[in-house]
């Protein structure tokens, strides 16, 4: 590609060199540096790309993206001054992939909880509605019917670009992605033309990372600051943060709301384990979803569809046949009458929605076993508050190994139990083995009572010390519901 087009709409402060070079590919992982490559050196968290400057020249890069040049640098490649190298990796992406984020409608959720159901759920709605979509999320990213392994929430900028690239290639008219606060601070999304952002909620969690809750909810408004004016962005209301982000929001701005007055409503009329009955926007509309928190997933589903230009009743119609998106309050039932709830519940907000949705279903007569845990090199101050959550509102408490990462998983298990008041002491178990841990759970359950399964929802793995050893929170309990 010619040097000026790879640089259209990019700020450069500092041209180096000779401009007559040759770019075969782009990186910006020295390890991935081959003869003709343009390397952009990123100040991340813990690696800083311009350490490496030497040794991808060494691998034959022709052209350097960063943001200081080097004293001793080399007369045969060209250096490229940027501000922020991170945005610039972004904006290179795109023009390499030949901007494909503004050759489809791209929409992106951002929150705490809930991105990946709405994602999920906006991609099957313009599947089923006769729309070729593509989906970038925790769980997976497809193109078309294809899928590609997701190995983060939101992917690095080169092989997000590259996949929408592929999206559009084949002919998608949308592509629905979830945010996360990392990618939005580290500016993994820039170069992307967003016809759409939802806010789904703020509630504490990856505070190892951001610091504090402001810094956290800052992140999440970055996304919003970025909006054009033609998109749109749709909040959830009920959440205070939901005002934050429309603040010096150039996009339309809408809201969706449960409890407070806004632009989409939604009522929940009936629920069961079954299904809900929801009222949005006056109509009455069978679901086969659970929980308040699915209902604000629903209504955001259904806001985003209407934006976007869809029909209401299709929309209604696509919404009633939706089902359970993996790991998402998918329940298991045996043959003695139990319910067992595998839910990617990992936050304290998440472990209290889904315990009081099993609470509001079920009578005062039949109990809930809470199986949870808490991943390891992360936001260790939600432990204790996680624990202290599920004691209040289950009957018996399990406290196992969840991910322990490169941490002791006993160390885990007792900063979680340290959130356990005197008084509930009695209903805690700590058992280390996952699979002992819900086998337990399971016979400690009787006809009608419900065992929740919470912290690793869809995930078929368990990571201890950097190694990914299979693990599937549902395989375990049809096994044992099977022993039955």
């Amino acid at each position: 590609m010619d040097i000026n087009k790879l640089f259209e709409d990019i700020k450069v402060s500092e041209w180096v060199g000779d401009k007559n070079v040759n770019i075969a590919s782009i990186a910006a992982d020295s390890r991935k540096v081959q003869k003709d490559s343009l390397f952009v050196a990123v100040r991340g968290v813990n690696i800083d790309g311009h350490q490496f400057i030497n040794q991808v020249i060494e691998a034959g890069a022709s052209v350097v993206v960063c943001e200081a040049v080097p004293d001793n640098r080399p007369s045969n490649v060209l250096f490229v001054v940027v501000e922020n190298s991170a945005i610039a990796l972004g904006q290179l992406a795109s023009n390499w992939y030949g901007r494909p984020s503004e050759n489809l409608k791209l929409v992106g959720i951002t929150g705490t909880n809930g991105k990946t159901t709405t994602v999920t759920l906006l991609h099957r709605m313009a599947t089923q509605l006769g729309y070729k979509a593509g989906l970038l999320s925790t769980v997976r990213n497809i193109i078309g019917t294809q899928e590609v392994e997701a190995t983060q929430t939101t992917p690095d900028p080169l092989q997000m670009h590259r996949l929408i690239a592929e999206m559009v290639k084949i002919g998608c008219d949308y592509c629905f992605m979830e945010v996360s606060s990392h990618a939005a601070h580290q500016h993994r999304i820039a170069g992307l033309k967003f016809a759409g952002a939802i806010f789904s909620n703020l509630t504490q969690d990856h505070l190892d990372y951001h610091k504090t809750f402001a810094d956290y909810r800052d992140a999440k408004k970055m996304f919003f600051d970025g909006l054009t004016a033609d998109a749109f962005a749709l909040v959830n209301v009920d959440d205070k943060n939901g005002r934050v982000m429309l603040q010096n929001c150039a996009a339309h701005k809408y809201t969706y709301a449960l409890q407070t007055m806004a632009d989409f409503r939604c009522k929940v009329v009936e629920s069961s384990f079954e299904g809900m009955q929801l009222e949005i926007d006056g109509t009455d509309v069978w679901t086969r979803f659970v929980g308040n928190f699915n209902a604000y997933n629903l209504l955001a589903v259904y806001s985003a569809s209407i934006l976007l230009g869809f029909k209401k009743d299709e929309v209604l119609t696509v919404l009633s046949s939706l089902g359970a998106v993996d790991g998402r309050f998918q329940c298991l039932r045996s043959k003695s009458g139990k319910t067992a709830i595998v839910d990617y519940a990992h936050t304290p907000d998440a472990i209290e929605n889904v315990l009081k949705t099993i609470k509001n279903v079920i009578d005062n007569q039949h109990n809930i076993i809470t199986v949870t845990g808490a991943g390891g090199n992360r936001d260790k101050g939600k432990r204790p508050i996680m624990a202290d959550i599920a004691t209040q509102l289950s009957n018996r408490v399990i406290l196992t190994s969840d991910n322990p990462r490169n941490e002791r998983p006993d160390d885990i298990i007792a900063d979680m139990k340290a959130g356990v008041k005197p008084e509930f002491n009695n209903r805690v178990l700590c058992i280390t083995d996952r699979t002992e841990a819900i086998r337990t759970a399971c016979m400690l359950a009787q006809s009608g009572d419900v065992i929740l399964v919470a912290g690793k929802g869809h995930e078929t793995y368990q990571e201890v010390n950097g190694v990914k050893h299979h693990f599937d929170d549902r395989e375990v309990i049809n096994k044992i519901f099977n022993e039955e």
